[in-house]
This record gives C-alpha cells, structure tokens and sequence, in this order.
C-alpha cells in the first residue's frame, strides 16, 4: 500500500485540491469570516447585487454567496469537495433557499454550453489548478450577453507587499495549491469577455470583474 507521502506524490492537481479542501471544510467558515470583514468587505454583496437569472456559481464552497443571490435567481451550485458541498447544502436549507448543488470539477463544469445567464466565482479561481481553463468553460456555458463576476485576491500593486506575497506563495502553493500572485483579468480578455467594471482594492490585492459574453 502507497504511503501518504507516495500518494500525494502521484495525484492530480484537482485530486490534491480535493483532499485539501475536504480538510479545510470544518474550519473554513471561521477562518474566512476575518477575512471577509477585513479583506473582502462587501464582496459577495457586490456580486449578489449583479447577479441575475440561471446563476451558477462555480466553486460555491461552503455557500457563503447564497444569502446575496436575488430572491428569483434560480442558483445552482458545483463545487469539488464533498465535504464543503455538504456544509453548503446545509446552509441552503437554514436559508430556506431552494439551490441544485452538485459535485464536480471547475475546469470540466457538468453543464450544456449556455445553460446560465450569470456565472459566479468567488475567492477560488486562486487555487484552480488551470485558472484558464476554468474561465474557458464559465464562458462556455454562459448565453450570448451573460455575465460573468468575479472576486479574488490577486498580487498587489505595491511592491513591498508583492514581495511577501511571492515569499508566501513557495509555502502554500505546495501545501495547498493556493497562489498569491495570480491575476485573473488578462484571462477574461484571453477568453473574449467584454469587460463593463473591474475594480483593484486593498493596495492592490483584491479584484472585483464584472465581465459579459459578446453576443456573437
């Protein structure tokens, strides 16, 4: 039988990003709330104010964006840990919010091509093995005219505090798959999104994309 160690060794990068995040399950929810109120203030309710329609939301995690969505957004869910997904299905229910969660993988999204009006990513796109590739299939399963938001940190516009970033990222990129340096918004222009707003907060380290799929 493979040790632990042998075992990590020859796994996927979702495959690690699963075992990670069905780890972190118990505890994300009070270790992210700090960094909602401090970092992230008001993000998910900037995206819960833009949503519309067919909202899918890709990485929900916990479902901590659910209490944001308008009332008659129709909101599915994908999400690649079990465990966050379970936590999420019971937080729905204490919202009494009916939402079709399901598990599946960001970069392969289990849908037909323009299923949803409004897709959704939050604080996740940071640790998504091929970010690209993700984004590829957010577009491709968006309408013609839908929108795509986004919320994540993103390597800052002060060097200083970049520096640190990049210091961290050789720690939790092997650990945890997490970057620290990444930014998402070439990769929307690459994928042909139009872009309507798009906002840089905390020196830099914070990104808010709200982006639409051309018509044609």
């Amino acid at each position: 039988m493979d040790s632990p160690a042998e075992r990590q060794v020859s796994e996927t990068p979702t495959a690690k990003q699963r075992r990670v995040w069905d780890r972190y399950a118990p505890s994300y929810d009070k270790q992210i709330a700090f960094f909602e109120r401090v970092q992230f203030a008001g993000g998910r309710e900037w995206l819960g104010a833009r949503a519309r329609g067919r909202v899918l939301e890709v990485a929900i995690g916990t479902g901590r964006s659910l209490p944001y969505y308008p009332a008659d957004a129709t909101v599915v869910g994908v999400e690649l840990s079990p465990a966050m997904l379970d936590i999420a299905r019971h937080r729905a229910a204490d919202l009494g919010r009916a939402v079709d969660l399901r598990q599946g993988d960001a970069e392969q999204l289990p849908f037909a091509a323009a299923s949803f009006d409004t897709v959704v990513c939050a604080l996740s796109l940071c640790s998504i093995p091929h970010p690209g590739q993700a984004i590829d299939e957010m577009k491709r399963v968006l309408v013609p005219g839908g929108r795509l938001l986004l919320l994540d940190h993103i390597g800052s516009t002060w060097p200083p505090v970049r520096a640190a970033q990049w210091l961290l990222e050789r720690i939790t990129v092997r650990t945890a798959g997490e970057h620290f340096t990444r930014r998402q918004l070439p990769l929307v222009r690459a994928a042909g999104f139009t872009i309507v707003e798009a906002e840089r907060l905390k020196a830099g380290t914070v990104e808010r994309i709200h982006a639409v799929r051309p018509e044609s």
